[in-house]
C-alpha cells in the first residue's frame, strides 16, 4: 500500500475519532448549564479541569513521544515499551498516593474546603488517564488506528452516557420530585455532590478505558533499563517544558480568573467564561481537523518545486474558511446563545474575541510549518514559551480591570503575537510568499460584515435567521469564486 495513502487513512481515523469525540462532549454543555443554573458550579468544574490539563502533561512528561523515538531507533522495542510504562506506573503511584493522603489540605489550598471528594475523584481520573497514555501510544506506534479509535470513542460514549444518567435523569427526577417509574432515579441523586457527578462520570469512563487496555498492559515485560530510562528522560523533559507552556496558553486564563477577581464573584465569572468559551470551540474543531490532514500534506510536498506556492495557497483557503466560520457563528449567535443557560449568556460578548483568537492560533499553525520542515523544532518551544509569557502578563494585567473579557483579549493577543513572531522567523529560515492582504483581509471583512448586520433594524426571529444565512451563503459563494478565479482549485496535488 502507498505509504502516503496509509498515513492519510490513519490520519482520518485518528482525526475523526478525536473530533467526533470533542463534538459529542460539546453537546454536554447545555446539559450542564441548564441543570446547574448557578454559573459558580460550572466554574468549579472549569477550574478543576484546568488543573487536570496541566497535570496530564506533568504525569506523562513527554514519555509518549520518547516511546516513538526510541522504539524507532531500537531493536528491542519490548524493553523500550516496558521501561516507559513502568516509569509512568511508578510516578503515577507516587502522585496518587500523595494527593489522596493530602486531599483535605489540597481542598483547603484550592479554597474548596468541603470538596476533598472532588480532589480525590479528579486525582483518580488523572492517574487512570496517565496509565493509559503509554498503551495508547503503543497502539499508535504499532499503527493500530482502528483499535485506538474504538477505545477513545468508547471512553467518550461511556462518559456521555454516565453524564446523561446522573445529571439528566437522576438530577432531573430529583428536582422534579418525579414519582412512579423514575422515583428510583431521584433517590440515587445526592444534591451535596452537585457538579461532582461530572467527575464521577469521567472516572467511570477512564476506569473502563484502562480495563479495556488490559491486553496492552499485560503485554509488558518486567524489564526496566535504567540507562535507557535516563536517555528517554533526557529526550522527554524538554517536551514537558513545551507542553506546560502550551497548557499555560490554553488554560491559565481559567485558573487566574479565580485568583485575580474578588472572591464573591470569581467562581460565577469563571463559570460564565467557561461556558461561553465552549461556543468558540466550533472554530477549534475545524482547526484540529485541518491539522490532522495538513501535517502529512505539508511534509509530503516538501521536496516539490512548487511547495512554497502551494503552502501559500493553502493558507489563503484556510483563512477564508476560518473567517466564514467566524461569520457563520456570529450571524447565528442570536440562537446559538441558547446553547448555554440564561445566566451564562452574560458573557456572550467574549465569543467573537475567542473565535478570532482561535483563528489566529490556526494561522500560527500554518506559519509554523517552517521549523517542522527544516527540523528546527526548538523554535516551537521558544514560540510557545513566548506565548505563555504574553498570556501570564496580560491576564495578570487585564483580568482585575476587565474580568473574563480581559482573559479573552489576552488569549487573542497571545495567539496573534505567536503568529506574527513565527511569520517573521519563518521568512528568515524558510521564506514563503504568503498573501498578507488576504490573510488580514478575510478576517477583517468577516468582522466588518458582522458589525454591519448588528446595526441593521431588528427583524423577527425567522426573518433574521433567513437573512443572515442568505448573506453568509452569498459571501461564501463570492469568496470561493474570487479565490478560484485567482488561483484555481484549492491545494492541487501534483
Amino acid at each position: 500500500m502507498n505509504p502516503l495513502k496509509k498515513l492519510a487513512g490513519q490520519t482520518a481515523i485518528y482525526g475523526l475519532s478525536t473530533i467526533i469525540g470533542r463534538l459529542l462532549n460539546y453537546f454536554l454543555v447545555p446539559l450542564y448549564t441548564y441543570q446547574f443554573a448557578n454559573p459558580g458550579e460550572f466554574g468549579v468544574m472549569t477550574e478543576f479541569y484546568a488543573y487536570t490539563s496541566f497535570l496530564n502533561v506533568v504525569l506523562t512528561y513527554g514519555m509518549e513521544t520518547a516511546l516513538f523515538n526510541f522504539s524507532a531507533k531500537s531493536n528491542d522495542g519490548v524493553t523500550v515499551y516496558s521501561t516507559a510504562l513502568l516509569s509512568l506506573v511508578l510516578s503515577t503511584a507516587l502522585y496518587l498516593t500523595a494527593v489522596l493522603w493530602q486531599a483535605d489540605s489540597l481542598a483547603d489550598l484550592l479554597q474548596h474546603p468541603d470538596r476533598a471528594d472532588y480532589v480525590r475523584w479528579v486525582a483518580w481520573i488523572i492517574a487512570l488517564d496517565a496509565l493509559a497514555a503509554i498503551p495508547f501510544a503503543k497502539l499508535r506506534e504499532q499503527q493500530k488506528a482502528k483499535r485506538f479509535a474504538v477505545l477513545k470513542t468508547t471512553n467518550i460514549l461511556v462518559n456521555i452516557a454516565a453524564n446523561v444518567f446522573f445529571i439528566g435523569l437522576c438530577k432531573g427526577a430529583y428536582d422534579s420530585g418525579t414519582a412512579g417509574s423514575l422515583a428510583w432515579a431521584g433517590r440515587l441523586y445526592d444534591p451535596e455532590i452537585g457538579i461532582g457527578y461530572v467527575f464521577i462520570a469521567n472516572l467511570i469512563a477512564s476506569g473502563l478505558t484502562l480495563a479495556l487496555l488490559l491486553p496492552e498492559l499485560a503485554a509488558v515485560k518486567l524489564r526496566f533499563d535504567v540507562a535507557l530510562w535516563r536517555r528517554m528522560l533526557a529526550y522527554a523533559l524538554p517536551l514537558l517544558v513545551a507542553g506546560l507552556a502550551g497548557m499555560v496558553n490554553e488554560t491559565m486564563d481559567r485558573i487566574l480568573l479565580k485568583y485575580l477577581l474578588p472572591a464573591d464573584v470569581a467562581m460565577e465569572q469563571l463559570g460564565i467564561y467557561g461556558a461561553c468559551y465552549k461556543i468558540a470551540i466550533l472554530m477549534s474543531l475545524f482547526i484540529q481537523a485541518f491539522r490532522y490532514a495538513a501535517e502529512p500534506f505539508f511534509f509530503s510536498h516538501y521536496r516539490q518545486k512548487e511547495a512554497k506556492e502551494l503552502y501559500a495557497l493553502v493558507m489563503n483557503w484556510f483563512v477564508m474558511a476560518c473567517s466564514l466560520i467566524f461569520l457563520g457563528v456570529m450571524l447565528n449567535l442570536g440562537w446559538i446563545q441558547y446553547f448555554v443557560g440564561a445566566r451564562y449568556r452574560a458573557g456572550i460578548d467574549v465569543v467573537p474575541i475567542l473565535l478570532m483568537a482561535n483563528l489566529w492560533l490556526g494561522i500560527f499553525f500554518n506559519f509554523s510549518l517552517w521549523y517542522k520542515l527544516t527540523e528546527q523544532t526548538r523554535f516551537g518551544t521558544y514560540l510557545t514559551v513566548w506565548g505563555a509569557v504574553v498570556t501570564l502578563a496580560l491576564n495578570i494585567y487585564w483580568i482585575p480591570r476587565l474580568g473574563y473579557r480581559g482573559a479573552a483579549w489576552a488569549t487573542l493577543a497571545c495567539y496573534g503575537s505567536m503568529a506574527l513572531l513565527s511569520y517573521v522567523l519563518g521568512q528568515r529560515f524558510y521564506p514563503v510568499r504568503y498573501d498578507l492582504k488576504r490573510i488580514l483581509g478575510y478576517p477583517t471583512l468577516a468582522v466588518g460584515i458582522w458589525r454591519l448586520t448588528e446595526r441593521l433594524p431588528p427583524l423577527p426571529f425567522w426573518a433574521e435567521v433567513t437573512f443572515n444565512n442568505s448573506l453568509l451563503l452569498l459571501v461564501l459563494a463570492l469568496a470561493v469564486v474570487l479565490e478560484r478565479h485567482r488561483h484555481g482549485d484549492p491545494a492541487p496535488v501534483r
